[in-house]
């Protein structure tokens, strides 16, 4: 059987006419995806650069980092998956406002960055210009409306890494939820505070008690 160049050319546009009638992209699902995936593949590396692993058995302090951005590059990949089926969902055309604040938001972070990355003393050590910057610029992303949840949330997580080494365990634990809370509008202070009672007994019985993490509880000033 002989296949001229005009049935072939047929048969690839008949097969990517099905494709298109069976993949349905869901643009938002898709870009979330693809920012877990950045945001693991970065953790993966400042962890192994920063942490020794360890083993299941005697855990570093960089295992259960790994664990946890394990999880999160696995979560993104089933996103991206899913999100080519149960669209189409497209993107939203990002106002002006919005789009100055993404701007705004990386040109502090990496200003921040900068400028504690060249003062002596704890601050300019370790990562912390880095978390600080990248806190300064997810309160200026979380400005507008729209990006107010993705932009505290992050900052929450970013708060807790701040504190923890310095602050212990609670702290940050409770720091990190009091700011993660106030993207919620509808969160109560009582809300706050049982969820934050109860994340923080959760982590001293699984981390503390069970697996033997050596990290700090109390603050250490």
């Amino acid at each position: 059987m002989r296949l001229n160049a005009k049935d072939l050319a047929g048969a690839v546009l008949l097969m990517l006419s099905k494709a298109q009638r069976t993949i349905r992209a869901n643009a938002k699902d898709l870009a979330g995806a693809v920012l877990l995936m950045a945001v693991a593949i970065v953790g993966f590396w400042i962890n192994l650069e920063d942490h020794a692993i360890g083993t299941a058995r005697r855990m570093g302090p960089g295992y259960m980092p790994m664990l946890a951005f394990g999880l999160l590059a696995a979560l993104a990949a089933l996103t991206f998956i899913l999100g080519l089926f149960n669209g189409p969902d497209p993107l939203e055309r990002w106002t002006q406002a919005e789009l100055l604040a993404v701007v705004g938001g990386l040109a502090v972070a990496i200003a921040v960055t900068w400028v504690l990355a060249l003062q002596p003393g704890l601050i300019s050590r370790n990562w912390y210009p880095l978390g600080l910057g990248m806190l300064a610029g997810c309160l200026v992303f979380s400005i507008p409306p729209r990006w107010r949840k993705l932009g505290l949330v992050t900052a929450g997580m970013v708060v807790f890494g701040l504190v923890l080494e310095i602050g212990g365990l609670f702290l940050a634990i409770a720091l990190c939820i009091g700011v993660a809370a106030v993207a919620d509008e509808t969160q109560t202070v009582k809300g706050t505070l049982a969820l934050i009672l109860f994340q923080i007994v959760l982590c001293w019985f699984v981390f503390i008690k069970e697996l033997d993490i050596r990290v700090n509880i109390w603050p250490q000033f």
